[in-house]
């Protein structure tokens, strides 16, 4: 996919995902998008290279549950992210 196209998806992805941590955690917009964008989840889904996007919302919710109570990352079918160690 073309950087443009990429770029034209990203927000949409991300709003259904915050949509689902706010209902699913029960916090504030603010809240959901702050600890969106602080998470590793965050730094694989805006490389469009990683093809993260590609997941649902449902496993990339799901994803970011993992992360936030392991404090890792580890995407199905990827060997590692050496550079969220």
């Amino acid at each position: 996919m073309n950087k443009a196209k990429f770029e034209a998806l990203l927000p949409f992805i991300v709003t259904a995902l915050v949509q689902k941590i706010i209902e699913r955690k029960n916090i504030s917009q603010d809240e959901a998008f702050s600890a969106l964008y602080g998470s590793g989840l965050y730094l694989v889904l805006d490389d469009e290279e990683t093809k993260v996007w590609h997941y649902s919302v449902e496993k990339l919710f799901q994803l970011f549950e993992e992360e936030m109570s392991s404090g890792s990352l580890d995407p199905p079918g990827f060997i590692a992210f050496p550079f969220l160690d």
